[in-house]
């Protein structure tokens, strides 16, 4: 959690942020012991927010969970950004195109946060919109990372954490691999993030050059090498460059 806000307002979008950090939900109680809030303010909080919907609350269970209101603000998000409509069908032709699933992310802070998805006709991905990925674990970190002008010194602030044991969490080895992103253009991940999961990223730049996202592959180790997933480089970054033209400028 992040730091605790002094005013209401801040309080109240901290609990906002831990119920979207909670999937199954989370009781008053949890709450309170989670942000070190009292009782009685985390119960106030998390009762405004059902009000104006933004939360649900179980009756039966006593469990708060994220309400409607938050998806219908995502979808405006979406849409004002260029997320949704067209960017999505230029996902379903890349997945109809690979048979895998497809993948769009932005860059939030030191995450890749997973804004738009579609299923392969087999397997689903292993994240869902609104998701966010460690930048050097997943390919579309790795993806983001390789083109940020400050790499060397987001690297060194980075927590490098292994998710799996072929996690890279060498800062030198990430250094290294960056700089192969950079020539290659594109990221490939087997198994750095989720067992049993390969992947293949490349960035989605603006006319100008601006990093605007990553767009990446998934398939299971079983259905797709790495090495198969190269193969559709070409695929993909037609799609990003389809894909930028939809960013608002």
């Amino acid at each position: 959690m992040p730091p605790k806000g002094s005013n209401a307002v801040t309080k109240t979008f901290e609990m906002l942020d831990l119920l979207g950090e909670s999937p199954e939900g989370i009781s008053a109680a949890q709450a309170a012991d989670v942000t070190g809030y009292p009782f009685s303010t985390a119960y106030r909080l998390l009762g405004g927010l059902v009000e104006s919907g933004y939360a649900h609350f179980d009756a039966r269970t006593k469990i708060y969970t994220l309400g409607m209101e938050v998806f219908r603000l995502a979808q405006k998000v979406a849409h004002r950004r260029g997320l949704s409509g067209a960017t999505k069908e230029l996902l379903r032709e890349l997945t109809e195109t690979t048979g895998e699933s497809s993948i769009l992310a932005i860059r939030r802070g030191n995450a890749a946060l997973t804004v738009l998805t579609v299923d392969g006709p087999q397997f689903r991905t292993t994240t869902d919109p609104g998701d966010e990925s460690p930048l050097h674990t997943s390919s579309l970190g790795q993806a983001l990372l390789a083109h940020d002008p400050n790499a060397d010194a987001t690297i060194e602030a980075l927590d490098l954490v292994a998710r799996t044991p072929n996690s890279i969490t060498d800062p030198a080895k990430m250094r290294s691999r960056l700089e192969r992103i950079r020539t290659d253009g594109w990221a490939g991940q087997s198994e750095e993030n989720d067992i049993g999961m390969n992947a293949l990223a490349v960035p989605v730049f603006d006319l100008d050059g601006t990093l605007l996202a990553s767009l990446a592959l998934a398939a299971p180790v079983f259905r797709r090498t790495l090495d198969e997933l190269i193969d559709f480089v070409p695929q993909l970054t037609e799609t990003a460059a389809a894909i930028a033209a939809r960013f608002p400028r």
